[in-house]
Parts: C-alpha cells; sequence; structure tokens
C-alpha cells in the first residue's frame, strides 16, 4: 500500500515539475520584462504559483485516480499503455498552450484566454495571419523541446508499471474516498471559504511578476468556464444605484452647447478606421517623428483631439466604440452576440435614417468577428470586402492592401448619391506587418516592420486625398481618422495596463471644416465613443441614444476616459489616471503617486463604476 500511495505521490509531483518548468520557460522569453525585478521576487513567482500549480496537478491526475478507483474493485488489470498515452497526451496539450500564450502575451500582454480560442474559431485565417509575425522556429523549438523533456522526466518520475495494492475489501472505499477528497481539497486549493482564485498568485506590485506566478492552464481553464457559463456580471463592486449615479454624473453637463466646426451641418462623412495607428506613431501626439510625416500635415488642416483614448485593445471592440458608441466589455465582445449588437443604436442608421447613403470598405473579410452581421444590422447598405476586389489585388495575407481600398473607395464616392456615410477600415497595419513595395524602415526588427506599415498607410492617406480633392465632393466632405485601438509597437513599452497603450488620435479634417479651426487641438479627455455626440451635435443631430458619449467640442462636457482590457480597466481624469487588475483585485497603476489620496480613491472608483454599468448595459 505504501508503494502505491508513493507512486500516486510521483504522478503528482511530475505534473507540478512540468508547470515549473513551464514558468521557467515563460520567465526567460519574457527575462527583458523581468529586468527590473530582484532574484527574491522572482523566486517568491514559483511560491505563491505553488498552490495553483499543484491545483492543476490535481485536476490531471484525478483521471487515472478515477480510473483507478474503478479498477481496484474488479479483477482485470489496466496496463500502462493507456496511462502512457494519457500522460503525453497531457505533455503536448501543455506544450501547446505554453507557447500559445508566450505569443499571445507577446502580443496582448495578457495570458492566452477564451478570446484566443474564440478569435480562432470565428475567424482561423485572419488569426493564422496574425500569427505568422510570431518567431516561428523558436516556437517549435520550444514546442518540440517541452515534448521531449515532459516524455524524457516522465519515464524516471512516473510509475508506469503501477500495480494494484491488497487491500481488505472493507477498507477500500475509506482509501477511495480519503483519495478522491484530497484530490478535491487540492483542486480547490484548501479548506478556507472560497476556493482558489487568481488573485491567490498574485503578491506583488509588479504586474509581470502576478503574470509569472499565474499558472497559464489554470487560468486558461478557468477563463473558458466563466465564459461558457450563463453570463452574470463579474464586475459587481458597489450596489447598482450608486455605478449608475457615477456613470450618469459624467455624462451630466450644465449647458447643451458646442463649437460648431463645420461649414455645413450635411456633410458627407467618411470615417477611416486606422488599423493600430497609436500615438507612438504621431510626433504631434508625442510620438516618434517620421513615422507618419503626412498625418502631421493632416493634423495643421484639421481638428486634432489629442487626449483620446481607445475602447479596449482589440478591432471587435474598436469598432461598435467607434459606429456605436459602446464601450468594451472586457472578458467579452458583444459584436459577436446578434441579439445584443442589433439593439446598439450606430452612426450608420442614424444617417440611413437621414437619407445618406451607407457603405463600408474593407480589404479583407468582412466576417471577421462577426463584422458582416453587425454592419448589416445598422443599415449598411452597401458592403465592399475582399470578394469584390480582383485576385491580383489580394496582395496580403489580409486582403487588398490600403492603397487598394482607397482607390476602390473614391470611385465608389464619385458615383454614389449624396450626401453618404462611408466606413473605411484599414488592415496594412497588422500582423505580420508585410508589404508590397520595399519597406521605408530597414531590417527585419518588429518595430520597424511596424513603422514601415503604419508609413505606408500614410502615403496611401496623402494619396487618397490628393486624389479626393480634384472631386467635386471634396468641399462638402468631413473626413475622421481613428485607431481602432493602439498597440505595444513600435516601441514595445506599454504594458495593457498603462494608459499609453490606448492613447489614440482623433482628426476631423477636410473643407467642410471652417478656415479659421483648422489647426485647432482638442485637449478634453476622451474616448472613441464621443465621436457619436461630436459628430451628431455638429449636424445639429439629436445624440441622446449614445448614452455612452459626450461632445468633446462642448465646453461644458467633462474630461475623463475610460477603457478595459481582457480582465482589468482604468480611468482617467485631470492629473490622475488609475489602472486595476480584477483577477488580482489590486490596482496595477497609478500615473500620479502624488496626487491626493481621495483623488486617487475617486478615480479607481469611477474605473469600477463604469465597468460595472458597462457590463449591466450588456447583459440586458
Amino acid at each position: 500500500m505504501l508503494r502505491s500511495l508513493f507512486s500516486f505521490c510521483r504522478f503528482f509531483i511530475f505534473w507540478i515539475i512540468l508547470a515549473l518548468i513551464t514558468r521557467v520557460v515563460f520567465e526567460v522569453y519574457f527575462r527583458n520584462k523581468l529586468s527590473g525585478a530582484s532574484f527574491s521576487e522572482i523566486a517568491q513567482t514559483f511560491q505563491y504559483g505553488l498552490l495553483m500549480d499543484a491545483s492543476v496537478a490535481a485536476y490531471i491526475s484525478s483521471v487515472p485516480l478515477l480510473v483507478f478507483c474503478v479498477n481496484w474493485f474488479t479483477k482485470r488489470h489496466i496496463g500502462s499503455k493507456w496511462l502512457r498515452f494519457y500522460v503525453y497526451l497531457a505533455v503536448v496539450i501543455i506544450a501547446i498552450v505554453t507557447v500559445v500564450n508566450l505569443n499571445i502575451f507577446r502580443e496582448w500582454g495578457t495570458k492566452v484566454n477564451f478570446r484566443a480560442f474564440d478569435v480562432f474559431f470565428n475567424a482561423p485565417s485572419e488569426a493564422f495571419a496574425a500569427s505568422s509575425s510570431s518567431p516561428l522556429f523558436l516556437t517549435f523549438v520550444l514546442f518540440v523541446a517541452l515534448i521531449a523533456g515532459g516524455v524524457f522526466l516522465s519515464k524516471y518520475i512516473i510509475d508506469f508499471d503501477f500495480k494494484k495494492p491488497n487491500a481488505p475489501l472493507i477498507v477500500k472505499p475509506v482509501i477511495v474516498v480519503l483519495l478522491l477528497g484530497i484530490t478535491l481539497l487540492i483542486i480547490r486549493g484548501g479548506l478556507q471559504v472560497a476556493p482558489i482564485a487568481q488573485s491567490n498568485a498574485y503578491f506583488s506590485p509588479k504586474p509581470i511578476l502576478n503574470q509569472s506566478a499565474l499558472n497559464t492552464e489554470w487560468n486558461l481553464i478557468q477563463n473558458v468556464v466563466e465564459n461558457l457559463e450563463s453570463p452574470g456580471n463579474p464586475y459587481v463592486f458597489m450596489p447598482a444605484e450608486k455605478a449608475s449615479a457615477m456613470v450618469d454624473s459624467m455624462y451630466a453637463v450644465k449647458k447643451d452647447s458646442t463649437l460648431h466646426i463645420l461649414t455645413t451641418n450635411r456633410p458627407n462623412v467618411v470615417i477611416f478606421q486606422l488599423e493600430s495607428f497609436t500615438a507612438d506613431l504621431i510626433e504631434s501626439l508625442g510620438g516618434e517623428k517620421g513615422d507618419a510625416p503626412n498625418f502631421e500635415d493632416f493634423i495643421k488642416q484639421g481638428v486634432l483631439f489629442d487626449s483620446v483614448y481607445a475602447a479596449s485593445d482589440r478591432t471587435d471592440k474598436g469598432i461598435v466604440a467607434i459606429m456605436s458608441a459602446f464601450p468594451s466589455q472586457a472578458t467579452r465582445t458583444i459584436i459577436i452576440d446578434n441579439e445584443r449588437q442589433e439593439r446598439l443604436p450606430a452612426l450608420s442608421t442614424v444617417f440611413a435614417d437621414q437619407g445618406y447613403r451607407t457603405s463600408y470598405f474593407y480589404g479583407g473579410e468582412s466576417e471577421f468577428m462577426n463584422f458582416k452581421a453587425y454592419l448589416l444590422s445598422h443599415k449598411i447598405t452597401d458592403l465592399v470586402d475582399k470578394r469584390d476586389f480582383e485576385a491580383k489585388e489580394m496582395n496580403s495575407k489580409w486582403g487588398a492592401h490600403d492603397d487598394i481600398l482607397f482607390r476602390r473607395n473614391i470611385s465608389y464616392l464619385n458615383k454614389v448619391q449624396k450626401p453618404f456615410f462611408s466606413y473605411v477600415q484599414t488592415l496594412s497595419n497588422h500582423e505580420p506587418f508585410e508589404l508590397p513595395v520595399p519597406p521605408h524602415f530597414p531590417g527585419d526588427d518588429m518595430g520597424n516592420k511596424f513603422r514601415s506599415t503604419a508609413y505606408y498607410t500614410d502615403a496611401s492617406l496623402k494619396q487618397y486625398f490628393d486624389a479626393a480633392k480634384k472631386q467635386s465632393w471634396y468641399k462638402n466632405t468631413l473626413f475622421i481618422l481613428v485607431a481602432d485601438h493602439g498597440h505595444r509597437l513600435p516601441l514595445d513599452k506599454s504594458e495593457p495596463y498603462e494608459p499609453r497603450k490606448y492613447h489614440i488620435p482623433i482628426l476631423f479634417f477636410g473643407d467642410a471644416i471652417k478656415p479659421e479651426y483648422r489647426g485647432l487641438r482638442i485637449k478634453k479627455l476622451g474616448n472613441q465613443t464621443d465621436i457619436a455626440a461630436t459628430l451628431l451635435a455638429q449636424l445639429n443631430l439629436p445624440h441622446q441614444q449614445f448614452k455612452w458619449s459626450k461632445d468633446l467640442l462642448n465646453p461644458y462636457s467633462r474630461d475623463f476616459a475610460f477603457f478595459d482590457w481582457d480582465n482589468g480597466m482604468g480611468f482617467m481624469l485631470p492629473n490622475q489616471a488609475v489602472t486595476y487588475d480584477n483577477a488580482g483585485q489590486t490596482v496595477s497603476y497609478i500615473q500620479n503617486k502624488n496626487a491626493p489620496k481621495a483623488y486617487t480613491d475617486k478615480t479607481l472608483d469611477y474605473a469600477k463604476a463604469f465597468m460595472q454599468q458597462v457590463f449591466s448595459d450588456y447583459l440586458k
């Protein structure tokens, strides 16, 4: 019996050792992010991660244990082949999750989760295109090494020739109950009232250390289960009435007034949703010089909103924020839920009801993340995507590059009835950052590849506007240039919990702007969601249906911005910004550490109130 018990322990210990190995791989892979951590802090990632590692080990051990328990009461012997197959399969799965997580974390700054698989199953071709910028050779080497190492260690640690112990029949049920009870106890993390949660792995104010401690497989299982369950609001921080009142207070204005910057209240409107066009690309927003030189010229002739932040960090969140003025829902994405997205208001619906011809242009697949259903549900009349381009024009892994897309848009606008509303979604500045022309910034460095694709989009915009200026409709057209989200590149310095990653441009541009306002900069804190109210106020159209939108040109509207990521949120007020990691229930970032504590606490309360109310509205 003791030998059998020791065999159980060896099996359990093997999976803990494998978890420790995958943590080492993660920390070596992201050693640059851990450069500011001491040896003691890094050692603590193993200490605080051990409970979660043990939980995963117990999960994996439960299947062989159940097989043993059933088999123990029979005379039939189960050989070692099935156990070897089970172990090797689990090792392969862990190796897959580990290498996928490395690439997901590099791009998103969060561990692999339900969303990654959701994107893969909804749009596999786009997922493969996005992943092609990953270091494939290194990924393959690590994958093979993890499998080989796991198989090798298993031969020395696991007792594959385990034999059923002899024991009196009356004793067997007691032992079975004891073994299963101990396993369940380890799975839930102990005898405490609340079972183990992500926050058990959190111990440091440095988020990278907490992410290192967090067991990747445990986190993935937990995230998948949460997303497959009937949705409840995971962000209840305060009474519903208080959260609602706090949100409403930020949208209340003393006077319904706006600065009218347009020459007409019935212009044509073209919105350019610029892929990953982070503020770090734009010199006027504190970014690098030379990445988007033409954008600098556009700024001199337009109205720049220079303190605007994206709703989140992915395109499916951005398009809903821009078009429907609905904030991101962190762990969820409303665009794939037809019953819910159809209830949202949308700019395209407003313009269609005003007699505008509405259109959407994209060089890729409009079915990506249910875009097509969303757009057609909101009165987009003409939808142009990759099916409408010739095969020779499909010159990227995503579809047609931006210059081709822009030429098609101008050709269409020359023929369509006026006034028109057109939504143009770019794709060139997306992973894997490939171009049909020589890159402006040479080299295989990912930062330079990103700069080159952004430069290409910028040059394509200049070509577009040079051609558009020759058309009769140009003088009566307002162009809105806005990024769908920010990006860690080109500088690779912004983490998902830092406001910098979400800083993006919004530029109103074109001859529809009064000459005296060209070159104006609006410094009010805002979001993508504020485009709707700001635009419709200029056209003297009601915008009450866009409850999450404020008029950035109204001097009486409040200065604030809200953003979120997979399981965290941030809020910005003048002179303060705070972000909160809901998984670890910790503050991840405080912009102004010298601000009064009451002001910092107030900012955090707004972050929680907004997140709670956004998800509550999503569930309606």
